[in-house]
């Protein structure tokens, strides 16, 4: 394994890790990673797996929205509670580094949902959306890895 191939794997790992904790752009650290390598190699057959790998983290990036999407609607849970949600997190994050996205998170759409439906019926809505975010992740999650595994393949065979 060369040099480039080595700093390549540990940028797709990064990425891979801000998949899990949303930190860092982890999909696009690992498509930039993977278009470093094959413009390195250079050969038609790096091409293919670049190609292979962005169809399958595009693929993720689209699924990761629609898939939970799909299911915080038949929760009853709208769009602009996951935004101030978002919001939240993001405030949260810089409160309390790292934990605080996910606290965040999770009191915004608490709080977004307390004036719409009440107490009892909060915090089921809070759980559908951080069981929605946590499926998300997932996808996208399977979409890198499948997208390493490609990159790993193509490594091996040129």
């Amino acid at each position: 394994m060369s040099g480039v191939e080595v700093l390549v794997a540990l940028a797709i790992l990064a990425g891979l890790v801000g998949i899990v904790l949303p930190v860092l752009p982890g999909t696009f650290l690992i498509l930039g990673a993977i278009l470093v390598w094959t413009i390195w190699a250079g050969s038609g057959a790096a091409w293919v797996v670049f190609a292979v790998a962005t169809t399958v983290l595009m693929t993720g990036q689209i699924v990761k929205y629609v898939v939970p999407g799909r299911g915080l609607r038949s929760s009853g849970v709208p769009t602009s509670v996951l935004l101030l949600g978002g919001v939240l997190g993001i405030v949260g994050f810089f409160v309390v580094p790292v934990i605080g996205l996910v606290l965040g998170f999770v009191l915004g759409v608490y709080l977004a949902e307390l004036p719409r439906v009440g107490h009892e019926r909060a915090w089921p809505s809070t759980k559908a959306a951080v069981k929605a975010v946590g499926l998300s992740i997932l996808v996208e999650l399977a979409a890198a890895l499948l997208a390493t595994a490609t990159w790993i393949a193509g490594v091996v065979a040129t």
